[in-house]
């Protein structure tokens, strides 16, 4: 929900301070006009910011380490087991800040005690606790990782995920979707222009054929999620 005023407040200012466009809608108090196409081109540019983010949430979400690993590690497992790690990093120093914090306001010691200098010292005091636990579980992870012979050759791995036939469909499918949306791009008939005037190609089997490659693209995962809460739903009926 936070998103939705981020894009009316960016939707909104840009015919604010972009007046190119020759469809005139309105003028401003100081006289710059409001034109369609910049109205348009800011609707389109919220758009793309709030889809980039929504993006990077459901990767934060769904891109968990052990697919990473699973993914990379045979090809290059040094560098997904930084990824691995650097992508639970945020996650468990936020959880674990909280805890430090609670236990620390149990005693009078949170930053939301007291006046501003013990506030500050009271934050101080409880990064110093977190860098600790940092090291600490740094050290840890370094003695399990070489109790468990990382980087020994022959070393196996287990792994919860199998490629199986669905995959390999799934694969098709979205390599399929990708290389209409690809041929688009190359043909041109992705190309859009706002200013001065709006131009693009709306019609026509090829464009038809394109967008609706992108629609397909887009709505697979949705079509996924939604088939496997129907599966989980007619499971559990059946309990």
């Amino acid at each position: 929900m936070f998103m939705l005023p981020m894009l009316l407040f960016t939707a909104l200012l840009n015919p604010l301070f972009n007046h190119q466009g020759i469809t005139i809608l309105a003028y401003l108090p100081n006289g710059n006009p409001v034109t369609l196409e910049s109205v348009l081109y800011g609707i389109a540019a919220a758009v793309m910011l709030i889809t980039v983010i929504s993006w990077f949430s459901c990767f934060n979400t769904v891109m968990t380490g052990d697919k990473f690993v699973y993914l990379f590690g045979r090809l290059i497992p040094a560098l997904s087991l930084i990824l691995a790690m650097a992508l639970r990093l945020v996650p468990r120093f936020r959880a674990q800040i909280k805890v430090i914090s609670n236990a620390q306001k149990c005693i009078g010691r949170d930053v939301t005690n007291g006046n501003l200098l013990q506030k500050a010292k009271h934050g101080i005091r409880i990064l110093s606790i977190m860098l600790t636990w940092a090291l600490e579980n740094a050290i840890e992870t370094a003695d399990s990782m070489k109790s468990r012979g990382y980087g020994l050759p022959g070393r196996t791995a287990f792994s919860i995920f199998r490629f199986d036939r669905r995959d390999g469909w799934a694969v098709l499918y979205i390599l399929t979707c990708a290389a209409i949306v690809i041929a688009g791009v190359v043909t041109g008939l992705y190309q859009f222009r706002y200013f001065p005037a709006i131009s693009g190609q709306w019609s026509g089997f090829g464009a038809i054929t394109v967008f609706a490659g992108y629609f397909a693209l887009g709505v697979f995962p949705i079509l996924v999620n939604l088939k496997e809460d129907f599966v989980w739903k007619r499971i559990e009926s059946n309990i």
